[in-house]
């Protein structure tokens, strides 16, 4: 850690292939995003770090990103979390280039992967804010899935003020488990959603289910089939936690109309791509669905 006139502050290295830039942008595509906060480029993120309150203050110079701490130093523990959820959070321990060797060869990543190089999987990597992420997002639109998961933040979560803005926190599940359905109807839950979350908080509130039970797990399939055998998740669903949460390279949510359509922009088509035709995809993708998945996503954002 070193020092500043601006208190304390780390600097964490990063791959040649990676993007700052593009990150930011994937993370600033909605400006009803509450869980953090773009400003000229600088990135605001409270981290709950063992009940200790962090505000990082993320920027990005000479192939590292630097982390200021604007209200109160960390512990060295602390910081040494603090680290390892950047790391996480923007997959900066992956190794692309075969990725990319793989990309630069098929007709459709190509242009994606040049137009977009060194962009990573943004994670999230607490297992009960995805999940409730995915859940929300289940058969409405993104705008309105943004709004609904600021309203449950800002009546279920906790935070920080810092220069008059505040900064959230996702509720804990622990939080949640404690709700009624009526709870949730309230903020414009349907009754379905309201059932599913409240469950999942109460089965991890209680210990059944863990992010750490799950990684103990010999391979995704089992991971995916767990998740699955939970009420109010389908296969979309756990294949979306397995990305994000878990970093799987592989998982790939073959039924996403994100997907659908940034390939159908691709190809040029008149029509969506086939099921059978996405599985030959799937096949051309092996090892790299997860990401070949998140670049497609991300040239739906120039068309916006």
């Amino acid at each position: 850690m070193k020092q500043s006139e601006e208190k304390c502050y780390i600097e964490i290295s990063t791959p040649m292939l990676f993007n700052y830039d593009e990150c930011l942008l994937f993370l600033a595509r909605s400006n009803h995003e509450i869980l953090h906060t773009i400003h000229n480029k600088i990135l605001y993120k409270l981290l709950n770090i063992h009940n200790e309150f962090i505000l990082c203050k993320i920027s990005y110079s000479e192939q590292k990103i630097q982390v200021h701490f604007p209200l109160k130093t960390p512990s060295q523990t602390a910081v040494v979390q603090v680290i390892a959820y950047i790391r996480e959070w923007f997959d900066l321990d992956r190794n692309l280039t075969p990725f990319y060797k793989m990309a630069h060869k098929d007709k459709i990543l190509q242009q994606v992967v040049k137009k977009y190089d060194g962009l990573r999987i943004i994670g999230i990597l607490d297992l009960f804010e995805a999940l409730v992420w995915a859940i929300i997002g289940q058969q409405i639109n993104l705008t309105f899935a943004y709004t609904l998961k600021k309203r449950f933040v800002e009546h279920f979560g906790e935070h920080v003020t810092y220069e008059g803005k505040a900064y959230w926190l996702f509720p804990t599940c622990e939080k949640i488990a404690s709700l009624n359905i009526e709870d949730l109807r309230a903020l414009q839950f349907t009754v379905r959603k309201s059932e599913y979350i409240i469950a999942i908080a109460q089965a991890m509130a209680s210990g059944e289910l863990t992010k750490e039970k799950l990684l103990k797990e010999e391979d995704s399939a089992n991971i995916k089939k767990i998740l699955m055998a939970i009420r109010g998740i389908g296969a979309w669903t756990a294949d979306y936690v397995l990305m994000k949460c878990f970093h799987n390279p592989t998982s790939f949510p073959i039924a996403d109309v994100g997907l659908h359509n940034a390939l159908k922009m691709q190809l040029a088509l008149d029509r969506k791509p086939t099921i059978d035709e996405l599985k030959e995809f799937e096949v051309l993708w092996q090892g790299w669905q997860a990401y070949a998945t998140f670049y497609l996503w991300r040239s739906l954002y120039d068309n916006v």
